[in-house]
């Protein structure tokens, strides 16, 4: 249904009941009220004693019905005082209050209408009920008094509607505030999970494939056995270096993740990996890198997330080569070219089957690359597995 809003009274004032004390209190006055009405006009009007009856019955009836104005049928009660007003005086406490009672609970129109009621009822009783002054300032105040009765309510509903407008708006507030604060949290959670995978792991996957190759060629000669114990002291110090970077982010210190690796970096990725066996062939090329880089120039760099996600793809190619197919062979290509950053690592060994839990490294690398407008396929190929992302250079 469509109109105007203020014609819709508030959900949760329709629903409101005065308290008890409230309604005691207004049926006493209005009883006073209405007794006055009463007693004023019998000492005025010298009315017969037939009127004076119907004066008192109408009282009576009017105040009975008071209390039913605060239920939901109120305007079907407040038309009856209406006509009982229109029958006597005895009714116009009651019936005024009635208007009251639906202009600041009611739409506008339907107060409109009880209303013009109540003052069409009242101008009825005084042409058979004559008042003490001319008729005509009897119809002046009466039309007065309904509108200033019907200007009140609806001042009082529409201060309602906006106290309640803005206790749904602070909620809604409150709400959004604590949604923002948890997808902060949730974000910052995962921004130090994909750190801990990325570099930490990286990191321990390398400690763990030199492990392994002092594992397996225990008669090494001793300078090469020294030389991967030595990878393996630094490799861990770096880790735990790591870690209790971490570990100060997630108390709430001052100390930030490590600064972002750039494209310049890749070629240390690929070091680590020689140093602990593994067969990896670096190729760079491209408008962006290869001519410059000739000519003696430094290489341009992409913004810092794009050349963050180049070199996660890079880190993340050449940790699941050392897991999935240990001893196969790696080619790394990194292409810069005037739009986007190709990155592409390629294996030749057979897929192995992953021990432990499946990880998330894929998962949360696609959602890197995507996040910056690029894409990323990963998946078998003839030759064995290939991982490649493009990013788009900004």
């Amino acid at each position: 249904m469509t109109g105007d809003p203020r014609d819709c009274p508030p959900d949760d004032a329709v629903r409101t009941r005065p308290p008890r004390s409230t309604v005691v209190v207004a049926m006493v006055l209005l009883g006073v009220l209405t007794l006055a009405t009463v007693l004023s006009r019998q000492a005025t009007g010298g009315d017969a004693l037939p009127l004076d009856v119907l004066d008192l019955v109408v009282a009576v009836v009017s105040l009975a019905l008071l209390p039913v104005m605060w239920a939901r049928r109120s305007v079907p009660v407040a038309l009856v005082l209406a006509a009982l007003s229109a029958l006597s005086p005895g009714a116009t406490p009651a019936a005024t209050s009635g208007v009251l009672q639906i202009a600041r609970w009611s739409p506008l129109r339907t107060a409109v209408l009880v209303a013009a009621a109540s003052a069409v009822a009242h101008a009825v009783q005084g042409l058979w009920r004559p008042p003490a002054f001319p008729y005509g300032w009897w119809i002046l105040c009466d039309v007065a008094v309904h509108a200033a009765l019907l200007g009140w309510g609806a001042y009082l509903q529409a201060r309602t509607q906006l106290l309640a407008d803005l206790r749904a708006r602070a909620r809604r507030a409150e709400a959004d505030r604590e949604q923002a604060l948890e997808t902060a949290r949730s974000g910052e959670r995962n921004r130090i999970a994909a750190e801990m995978h990325d570099a930490l792991g990286h990191r321990l996957s390398l400690l763990a494939a030199t492990a392994g190759a002092v594992e397996y060629r225990p008669d090494a000669p001793p300078e090469q056995l020294a030389a991967a114990a030595g990878r393996v002291r630094s490799g861990a110090a770096e880790a735990l270096e790591d870690l209790r970077r971490l570990v100060r982010l997630l108390r709430g210190g001052v100390d930030q993740l490590a600064p972002p690796p750039t494209l310049r970096d890749i070629p240390g990725l690929v070091d680590a990996a020689r140093s602990v066996g593994t067969t990896v062939v670096l190729e760079r090329s491209g408008d962006r890198s290869g001519d410059r880089a000739a000519a003696g120039h430094d290489e341009p760099e992409p913004s810092p997330p794009v050349a963050t996600a180049a070199y996660r793809v890079v880190q993340e190619g050449l940790t699941n080569a050392r897991r999935h197919a240990p001893g196969a062979a790696v080619r790394v290509t990194v292409t810069t070219t005037t739009d986007e950053v190709r990155v592409v690592v390629a294996d030749d060994g057979p897929a192995r089957a992953a021990t432990g839990e499946p990880g998330t490294g894929l998962v949360g690398l696609r959602e890197r690359v995507e996040l910056l407008d690029g894409a990323l396929e990963a998946g078998r190929s003839p030759a064995g597995f290939v991982l490649e992302a493009r990013i788009p250079w900004a």
